[in-house]
């Protein structure tokens, strides 16, 4: 459905995509993961007809964005990391707006509109002005223009930054909700623990490269095989993390607020053994068990790395 071939793109003597290749398959909720600068927008800039690439191509429903562009452009719905709307509008007379750029007959705009609007649970502001929405809605509008003409793949560029917690959860369930109605779907973004929850795929990119693509699970099974351990004791926090880290099978080591996270090159004699460790040491154990790594973990661990291997 989506097909990136050696892509590469260069402003001036800086590459931002270098010979970079992956697919998306229909139904799938890719998403493109990477820090700012990583080649993310880039990327799906090219994709969505606003840059020209330097070498390579993306294909779109089978059609070439080089040759086909008018057709990939039919193809794809593309919200920005900026809404662009209009204040000045009512967010139906916004919506009637691009309905004309896509040349949505007269006779289907108002079903479409309401259709749209009702997706996004926009229906009791559809007679607001659009400066009168909060930012979430804001958002939600702009998705709903996006999928005006029907387009088969829908690409989010950083969709929930600056959203509050209540937005993003709205967010999700849309998002899960044109999964269901066959949408493809590619959402670029460093907020990584909303991804880890809705995406069926994962794409790491760095420094224009792919470093890794398939789910969290399995993306974490190709590393070095690691196990990842999750910790938690009764005070004596900062004692536990300072033992961890004079353990040499011990690495990647995250101190959250109630418990501390980190990698382990050993078996299960060696986790015995680090165990017992720990309470001989009088460290009170509660929680001692190897977890799935997350997303977050397993962006850092891959970045750490190829930064090393340039």
């Amino acid at each position: 459905m989506f097909k990136v071939d050696n892509l590469t793109k260069r402003y001036g003597s800086f590459t931002a995509v270098d010979n970079l290749s992956f697919s998306i398959e229909k139904g799938e909720i890719f998403g493109f993961v990477g820090a700012n600068g990583a080649g993310k927008t880039t990327t799906i800039k090219v994709a969505a007809g606003l840059l020209k690439a330097d070498a390579g191509t993306i294909h779109v429903d089978g059609f070439d964005i080089k040759t086909d562009t008018r057709q990939v452009k039919k193809s794809i719905g593309y919200m920005p990391d900026f809404f662009g709307v209009y204040d000045d509008l009512r967010v139906t007379e916004y919506m009637n707006f691009y309905c004309g750029i896509h040349q949505i007959p007269l006779a289907d705009r108002e079903k479409t509109m309401d259709s749209l609007i009702e997706l996004v649970n926009l229906s009791d502001k559809k007679n607001a002005y659009v400066d009168e929405l909060s930012r979430g809605m804001k958002q939600r509008l702009c998705l709903a223009r996006s999928l005006i003409h029907n387009p088969k793949v829908l690409i989010l560029d950083e969709p929930a930054s600056g959203l509050d917690p209540r937005a993003r959860v709205e967010f999700k369930e849309i998002m899960k909700e044109l999964k269901d109605m066959g949408k493809t779907i590619i959402i670029s973004s460093h907020i990584l623990h909303e991804l880890s929850e809705i995406c069926t795929t994962i794409g790491i990119i760095n420094n224009g490269r792919l470093v890794a693509k398939g789910s969290v699970a399995e993306i974490q099974s190709k590393l070095n095989q690691l196990s990842r351990m999750k910790l938690r004791t009764i005070g004596e926090f900062s004692k536990a993390s300072a033992i961890l880290k004079e353990q040499p099978l011990v690495s990647e080591i995250i101190e959250a607020n109630d418990y501390i996270e980190f990698s382990f090159g050993g078996e299960k004699q060696e986790k015995a053994e680090l165990l017992k460790n720990l309470v001989q040491k009088d460290i009170q154990v509660i929680h001692f068990e190897e977890t799935a790594g997350s997303l977050e973990s397993i962006f850092m661990h891959l970045t750490q790395e190829e930064g090393e291997n340039d």
